[in-house]
């Protein structure tokens, strides 16, 4: 009991550092407006009762702030900030979860804590908060929780009644893809460089598994030489987990520096040639662009955090259904007509 009281405390905590930080609205399709106070009536408790259930559940396992936020990502780069990405397949063949996709497949985390939230919400506030809400709410707290900026959430949007298997293997950036390539994936969400150099920054935070980067270790260009922007110390030390065959699943910290932390070591790891990621060490040496906003954010954790929660807003206005589009689900697993 008294563990949960100092857990309530902390998610109190949260909702208060985030108000009045400055948020954004935006628009969702047919003009349906997102704003903070949308549930300011229908359902008051939603920012406490999102905050108290992911503080208790990054107080269990530290790892899954990281995980809350990844999620958002995966969720809007693919049909929108719509919550598709928590669908399981419904029997029906209309759609494919987007569970099983590569980005997601083994990797994606958190769905229990989600559902526990829309539990909890059911409860006070039956069939009026969306599961795409519940998102970015969670992902804002998490950010918050490991030292991270505030703001506030936009809200209002609904919940999509399909996923998209293709959109989430074609659609979400990999961790080995070229600058160009990420560049695009951002530009077609309405995303920019600011915005991707920014948004990258939550590597600051969480883990990515041996498979994600092994090439940079071995053959990073099929000539059987390791990634030459990689810091030859550092890699030593990864291939000691992380060899030629086997071991896929094996976790490296994404900033070994900081690993829970969320501030700006991630952009002086890139600097140092100490990034994990072959997508982490092209905003260095493939764009004049990027490179210069990367010095600038590991210069100044204040800059950082300002464009991050400012792309972060904009990152989860992505093509919210709204008014009438989509639904209210009461599991966030599966659409209403089942």
């Amino acid at each position: 009991m008294a563990r949960w009281v100092a857990v309530a405390a902390v998610a109190v905590a949260v909702v208060v550092a985030v108000s009045g930080l400055g948020g954004a609205a935006g628009y969702g399709p047919g003009g349906g407006f997102l704003y903070p106070q949308f549930y300011q009536h229908s359902c008051p408790q939603v920012e406490a009762v999102v905050g108290a259930i992911v503080a208790k559940a990054h107080a269990e396992d530290p790892r899954m702030a990281a995980s809350l936020l990844r999620m958002h990502f995966h969720d809007c780069f693919v049909q929108g900030c719509d919550a598709s990405v928590l669908l399981d397949a419904d029997g029906s063949g209309r759609f494919t979860t987007e569970k099983r996709s590569n980005p997601n497949r083994d990797s994606l985390r958190g769905y229990e804590v989600i559902d526990e939230i829309k539990a909890a919400l059911e409860h006070v506030c039956p069939h009026t908060v969306s599961c795409a809400d519940i998102i970015a709410v969670a992902a804002r707290d998490s950010t918050v929780l490991t030292g991270g900026p505030g703001w506030e959430v936009p809200l209002g949007r609904r919940d999509s009644l399909t996923a998209s298997l293709s959109g989430s293997n074609n659609l979400i950036p990999a961790p080995n893809e070229t600058l160009p390539s990420i560049i695009a994936k951002f530009h077609n969400q309405g995303l920019d460089l600011v915005d991707l150099v920014a948004l990258s920054g939550s590597h600051t935070i969480g883990n990515s598994r041996c498979v994600s980067f092994r090439q940079r270790l071995y053959s990073q260009n099929n000539d059987g030489k390791p990634d030459f922007t990689l810091n030859p110390g550092y890699a030593a030390e990864l291939r000691g987990r992380c060899p030629r065959s086997g071991g896929d699943q094996n976790l490296f910290a994404l900033d070994p520096v900081s690993q829970f932390h969320f501030d700006n070591q991630y952009y002086r790891n890139i600097l140092a040639k100490n990034g994990l990621l072959n997508s982490d060490e092209v905003l260095l040496t493939q764009s004049h662009e990027t490179m210069e906003l990367v010095h600038r954010y590991a210069a100044s954790n204040e800059l950082f955090f300002e464009q991050f929660a400012k792309s972060m807003v904009k990152m989860g206005n992505i093509s919210p259904l709204t008014g009438h589009n989509g639904e209210i689900r009461k599991n966030c697993r599966r659409v209403n007509y089942f």
